[in-house]
């Protein structure tokens, strides 16, 4: 395991998070999970990059160490917690990097904080009306209705099959995860009347976007929505399919994924 330090930033609302970092030198790597996430899923993303980097992650409202953090789930909330964490950080950001959620968090402070470039691991570009609770989270409701004393036996036979470092990072994601911030992610953003929706975001993307795209089988990203992006995302966006590989296509592709990234931050 690679050292890491970590620390509490105040968020502007009476509320505080939890950022890790790993490495002490460099340019800042600024990692942004998703859901039934937390900082702690970065840790291999960190392994890679910690010899040009310094990688920093933090906890989103309701994940990890910040279950228990009050205040509402909107997107812009979210990137107002985003910025009170690159705010405290010392030095460049060559990279900020979201997965899924935390994906859609990085476009939208890609246009706000002072980032050089954008990675989006299959962002959540724009939510199907209808769909959230079928999406992200029925499949978690008999894991997060045990006591979270007792839940940990229950996330790992979920996730069995991961490699140990991945299944740690999940247990210490939703220990203490309540399905309310799920729902409340949802329903807070308008995802189930068609609301959540980022497109507007993405025409003519102001700096350089690598979009990470997993296969159209597992995608959260709706073909006409990538499409969409392919026209008016403008010259500053690169997309890229994995093809045959799932939503967190940064576990089950990381090694692709990762040399791509770290081509993307060198450029």
């Amino acid at each position: 395991m690679i050292a890491a330090s970590a620390r509490r930033v105040d968020l502007g609302d009476g509320n505080v998070t939890e950022i890790e970092q790993w490495g002490t030198s460099g340019p800042i790597l600024l990692c942004v999970h998703g859901i039934t996430s937390s900082r702690k899923m970065w840790t291999r993303t960190a392994g890679y990059f910690v010899s040009r980097y310094r990688v920093v992650a933090y906890d989103q409202r309701g994940h990890g160490d910040s279950a228990a953090v009050a205040g509402p789930m909107t997107l812009a909330r979210s990137l107002a917690d985003l910025a009170a964490v690159a705010g405290v950080l010392d030095g460049p950001i060559r990279g900020l990097l979201g997965h899924s959620w935390g994906g859609a968090v990085a476009l939208l402070g890609g246009r706000e904080i002072r980032a050089e470039r954008v990675i989006a691991i299959d962002p959540m570009v724009h939510q199907a009306a209808g769909t959230w609770a079928a999406d992200f989270v029925d499949d978690l409701r008999d894991v997060l209705g045990v006591p979270p004393q007792q839940r940990e036996p229950a996330i790992r036979t979920m996730f069995a099959g991961n490699a140990p470092v991945e299944v740690d990072a999940k247990v210490h994601a939703m220990r203490a995860l309540r399905i309310e911030t799920i729902e409340a992610l949802g329903a807070e953003n308008g995802a189930d009347a068609g609301t959540w929706d980022l497109r507007d975001t993405l025409r003519g993307y102001p700096k350089p976007l690598y979009l990470a795209v997993a296969d159209p089988s597992d995608s959260v990203i709706l073909p006409a929505d990538l499409a969409f992006i392919r026209t008016q995302g403008g010259r500053n966006v690169t997309i890229e399919v994995y093809t045959g590989e799932g939503h967190t296509l940064q576990r089950t592709a990381f090694e692709k994924f990762a040399a791509a990234a770290d081509r993307f931050l060198a450029d």
